[in-house]
C-alpha cells in the first residue's frame, strides 16, 4: 500500500495502476489473458469502433473491509450487463468466467493500490471493450479487445452524503425507444454532454431526461438511475430506454428488507411533487439524494430540502455496510478477493 498517499483526497479521476489484464478476440476465438503493465493500445485508424462506436464498458468496486479483507462488490452482475451490451452491438460475446477472472486479477495485481479501510476510497474498475475490425462500411466487427484495468478513486461525497440540485431537460433526449438506452454503451454518454453542460451553466449538477415518445415520464437522471420514496414505497421508473442499474438493483432489495414496497413503473413528471425524498443512484456516489429539481422549460421547481431523507440516508448505509464487512452479505454479493 502506498503510505504516502492521502486516499481521502483523491476525486473521482483515473489514476495508473500497475497492471491490467486483456483478451483479444481474432478468427473466431478468444485469446488466453494477458497481463500488462501498458497504459495504451494500438489499433487501426479505421477500427470499427473509432468510427461507428461499437464500444462498451463497465464499472464496479473493490473495497477494503473492516475486517481487512477485499470485496468485489456483484461482479457477476456486472458481468452479466457487459454480455448483453456486447450482443446488442454484435460483438463477441465473452464467457462469465473471462471477465469474473480478469477482474479478480486485476484486484490481486494491483492490491497495493486499494486503499485503507476508513479512507472513503475504493478500487474501481473498469472493463471495456472495443470492436477492432477494420475497414469502412458498418457491419459488426470480426475482431475485438477486451480490458479490465482499475484505478482508485475517492468518496464522491468528501464532506458527507447531501443532496444535490438537478434541472429537467424537455429538449434533448438521452435514448431513443427501442435504441440502446438499457445497455452501457459509449454513444448514451456522449449524446448526455450537451445538456450536461447547459444544466451546470445554471447551476444544476445533472439532468433528468424524459422519454423520448411523450415527454411525460422520468427516465434517467444523468448516467445514473432516479428513485423517489413516498408512503412506504420505493419507486423507480419501469422504461426499455433506461440502464438497469446494479446500485438500483440492490437497493430496491435493500428497501424490501426495510419494509418498504418496491415499485418499477412509469413517474410521470407531475408525480415529482408528491414524493418525501428522491436520487440518484448509482456506482460512483451510492446514492446522490436529491434536494431540487428545476424545469427549465417550465420554469416549476420541486424542492425537497437540501437535508438527506431519512430512508434514503439508511439505504445508503446499508449497501455501504455490506461492502465494507460491516453487516452480513445475506444476498451474496460480495466476492472476496484478498
Amino acid at each position: 500500500m502506498d503510505n504516502n498517499l492521502d486516499w481521502s483526497a483523491l476525486g473521482f479521476n483515473y489514476r495508473k495502476t500497475d497492471v491490467n489484464a486483456r483478451y483479444t478476440f481474432t478468427e473466431g476465438k478468444w485469446s488466453e489473458m494477458v497481463i500488462t503493465d501498458d497504459e495504451y493500445i494500438k489499433m487501426h485508424m479505421s477500427a470499427s469502433c473509432l468510427h461507428y462506436g461499437i464500444e462498451l464498458f463497465e464499472g464496479l468496486k473493490a473495497f477494503r473491509g473492516v475486517d481487512g479483507k477485499v470485496r468485489l462488490f456483484r461482479v457477476r452482475d456486472n458481468v452479466e450487463r457487459l454480455r448483453a451490451s456486447a450482443e446488442r452491438l454484435c460483438l463477441p460475446v465473452p464467457t462469465v468466467e473471462m471477465v469474473v477472472d480478469a477482474c479478480i486479477e486485476v484486484v490481486k495485481r494491483n492490491e497495493r493500490h486499494i486503499p485503507p479501510y476508513g479512507s472513503g476510497a475504493s478500487l474501481y474498475l473498469r472493463p471495456i471493450m472495443f470492436g477492432t475490425t477494420a475497414g469502412l462500411g458498418v457491419r459488426p466487427a470480426k475482431d475485438a479487445l477486451l480490458i479490465v484495468y482499475c484505478s482508485p478513486v475517492g468518496a464522491y461525497f468528501k464532506e458527507g452524503i447531501k443532496p444535490i440540485s438537478v434541472a429537467i431537460d424537455r429538449e434533448q433526449d438521452r435514448a431513443a425507444p427501442r435504441g440502446t438506452g438499457d445497455v452501457k454503451v459509449g454513444g448514451n454518454y456522449a449524446s448526455s454532454l450537451l445538456s450536461g453542460e447547459h444544466a451546470r451553466k445554471l447551476g444544476y449538477s445533472n439532468v433528468i431526461y424524459l422519454d423520448a415518445a411523450e415527454h411525460k415520464y422520468i427516465e434517467e437522471c444523468g448516467a445514473a438511475n432516479f428513485f423517489g420514496i413516498k408512503e412506504g414505497k420505493y419507486i423507480t421508473p419501469k422504461s426499455n430506454s433506461v440502464l438497469p442499474s446494479i446500485t438500483n438493483k440492490s437497493l430496491r432489495q435493500l428497501a424490501r428488507d426495510m419494509g418498504l414496497e418496491v415499485e418499477d413503473r412509469k413517474i410521470p413528471v407531475e408525480e415529482l411533487a408528491t414524493f418525501e425524498e428522491c436520487g440518484a443512484c448509482g456506482t460512483a456516489a451510492i446514492i446522490s439524494p436529491i434536494g431540487k429539481i428545476f424545469d427549465m422549460q417550465t420554469n416549476v421547481v420541486y424542492d425537497y430540502g437540501m437535508k438527506v431523507g431519512e430512508k434514503s440516508l439508511a439505504l445508503y448505509n446499508k449497501l455501504q455496510d455490506i461492502q465494507h464487512g460491516r453487516a452480513e452479505d445475506k444476498h451474496g454479493w460480495c466476492t472476496i478477493v484478498l
